[in-house]
Parts: C-alpha cells; sequence; structure tokens
C-alpha cells in the first residue's frame, strides 16, 4: 500500500524516513516533466537515460544533469 502524499516514494512504506523520501519525490517530478528543448524551443524533451536526453519534436539528443537537461538559474 502507497501512501498518497508521497507519491511514487511511498512505495518504500514505512523505511528511510519522510523527508528523504520527499527529496526523492522532488527528483523523480523533475525528471519524469517535460522540459524546453535548446534547439527547437517546444516543452518536448524527455529523459532517455541518466544524463541523455531526447526532444520529441526534432529527435535531438543531447546530454545534460542527472535529473535535468540543463542548470536552472534562479
Amino acid at each position: 500500500m502507497r501512501l498518497k502524499k508521497l507519491a511514487s516514494a511511498g512505495r518504500f512504506g514505512a523505511r528511510y524516513g519522510r523527508r528523504i523520501k520527499e527529496r526523492l519525490l522532488n527528483s523523480e517530478i523533475s525528471q519524469r516533466a517535460k522540459h524546453k528543448c535548446p534547439y527547437c524551443l517546444k516543452v518536448n524533451v524527455k529523459r532517455v537515460a541518466t544524463g541523455i536526453w531526447e526532444c520529441r519534436s526534432c529527435s535531438a539528443k543531447f546530454t545534460g544533469k542527472a535529473y535535468s537537461p540543463a542548470s536552472e538559474t534562479k
């Protein structure tokens, strides 16, 4: 049984603690989201493997960070 608050991190049940599971959840949400392509500028980039990203629109394949294609500036 999964916890609704922790979504996909609920698969760990009572193990590891809430804060660690929340950190995991934040990174999983960002890695599975669609991102903006640096070539065609469409929001259609998905992660293929660790650090490898592919635009589903222009078929551009490029490297980036493990959980996001590029660094986010604040």
